[in-house]
């Protein structure tokens, strides 16, 4: 057999060898597949159509075969030249919570000095519009945001007067915790279509562990009551977070988002920003985590199984990517990095920084990550000499032990995340939580889709339509 090899790596699970491909396709192969075709030695008729059709052989002239490569590139790296879609205002470290995870460095809500000037939002929202993005995502952020409805009404209205020339497509998301869900915040909401996250992280003893008040949880699923009353189920959505605590409970914390309604559940785990950075282990941590992870999937597959639709929300994102030739827009698996090219960063203070984490940084006197202020222009922010040194390290197709991993079409740069763990932008992969995690939860679904096709390939499917 006459053909040429395409880049690609691969890994082992039992008796079969996984390859992937650069394009992200992934190809289920006997073991000792890998060895055959290096040496060019007979394969399986059907493999070798197989290894042709996805890329990884080709037969005949390059050219015209890396034509269609390059295309198909392009589609999974689209998101670098739309611009920057996700713009975050953090519009105060004010705060009605007492998080013993708190990653934003939150005050006390009678802290009024520590919240974002007018002059600041003008700037910001203005700044926003300077990006070529056709599609602008407004979210607000704390503290907690919903203690400055002004702010928001302010931001919100000057977005809609500019945009009345410029016609890109908006989307307003506020960040809160529900506890502070005034008719004057509703009121914005349903006019202007904005759409509720908030943070739940499991029954009542966890989160109300988590949060630091006893309250806490009654006042947060009130407020999930009343939004999705007046905003409709839809337009909220919760997000998790995975406490030192909160790990030892996998099938309590799903259930409790299956009680509550919800569709789908993000298996989030902590970040090591703010108050987070005092977990004395993050080694264990992350073996736990695993776990967690693991045995909350398996239920989630068994609800599924029994006629329940539920997504696990990291797993759809990661399966987007396995699974389809499209990219997703979940800035913390980009390769070039999220940062910049999908988020950027208003600070209360009038600072912008290259994404949520890096301003977190900041709150501990490390401004590593700021581009500069609000009122620096855009070519100075986004191409300036920090954001040159940035682009250094944030693709992972260039990075020691990134550039040879498996799965590294699936995972991301987070130049962020290695500088605030170890000191280095560049990271070092052999002893990163980050990537310790992120491996262990690609190759578990692989896994799964390696030894358990005909049980979990139909529920994917249905997470992916």
């Amino acid at each position: 057999m006459k053909y040429r090899l395409l880049p690609f790596n691969f890994t082992r699970f039992k008796e079969k060898e996984v390859l992937v491909n650069e394009l992200g396709d992934l190809l289920v192969s006997p073991r000792g597949t890998v060895e055959r075709i290096i040496n060019h030695e007979d394969i399986d008729a059907e493999l070798y159509k197989s290894l042709v059709a996805n890329y990884f052989l080709y037969e005949g002239d390059i050219p015209g075969t890396l034509d269609i490569y390059a295309s198909r590139l392009k589609t999974k790296k689209s998101f670098l030249g739309a611009g920057t879609a996700l713009h975050i205002f953090v519009l105060t470290l004010r705060c009605n919570q007492n998080c013993i995870y708190c990653q934003a460095s939150s005050r006390a809500a009678e802290n009024k000095h520590c919240s974002m000037s007018i002059e600041s939002m003008d700037a910001a929202v203005k700044l926003m519009f300077k990006s070529k993005s056709e599609y602008l995502t407004m979210e607000f952020q704390g503290g907690e945001p919903s203690l400055e409805p002004g702010l928001i009404r302010y931001g919100i209205e000057l977005a809609e007067q500019i945009n009345l020339q410029e016609k890109r497509h908006l989307t307003y998301v506020l960040c809160t915790n529900c506890v502070n869900l005034t008719d004057e915040v509703l009121e914005l909401c349903k006019r202007y279509n904005i759409v509720i996250s908030t943070s739940l992280d499991g029954p009542k003893f966890i989160h109300n562990h988590n949060r630091g008040q006893d309250s806490s949880y009654d006042r947060v699923t009130k407020g999930i009551e009343i939004a999705r009353e007046e905003l409709g189920k839809d337009r909220v959505s919760a997000l998790m977070t995975t406490s030192t605590f909160g790990v030892h409970y996998p099938i309590e914390i799903v259930n409790e988002y299956v009680r509550l309604g919800f569709n789908s559940i993000f298996l989030r785990a902590l970040n090591p920003y703010g108050l987070a950075t005092q977990n004395d282990n993050w080694d264990e941590y992350t073996d736990q985590f695993i776990t967690f992870y693991k045995t909350a999937f398996e239920h989630i597959l068994d609800i599924n199984k029994a006629g329940k639709f539920f997504m696990e929300e990291y797993a759809v994102i990661l399966l987007r990517k396995i699974l389809t030739p499209f990219t997703t827009g979940f800035v913390d698996l980009q390769s070039p990095a999220g940062i910049l090219n999908s988020v950027i960063v208003y600070n209360y203070d009038g600072n912008v920084y290259a994404s949520d984490e890096s301003r977190m940084l900041a709150e501990f006197n490390d401004y590593t990550f700021k581009l500069g202020k609000v009122t620096d222009s855009y070519e100075d922010l986004f191409f300036g000499e920090k954001a040159r040194a940035f682009a250094k390290v944030w693709s992972n197709e260039c990075l020691a032990g990134c550039s040879d991993c498996p799965v590294r079409p699936y995972c991301g740069a987070d130049p962020v995340r290695n500088y605030s763990t170890q000191g280095d932008m560049y990271g070092i992969r052999y002893n990163s939580a980050l990537c310790k995690k992120n491996k262990a939860i690609i190759e578990y679904l692989i896994s799964l889709l390696v030894d358990r096709e005909d049980e979990v390939l139909p529920i994917f499917k249905s997470w992916l339509s």
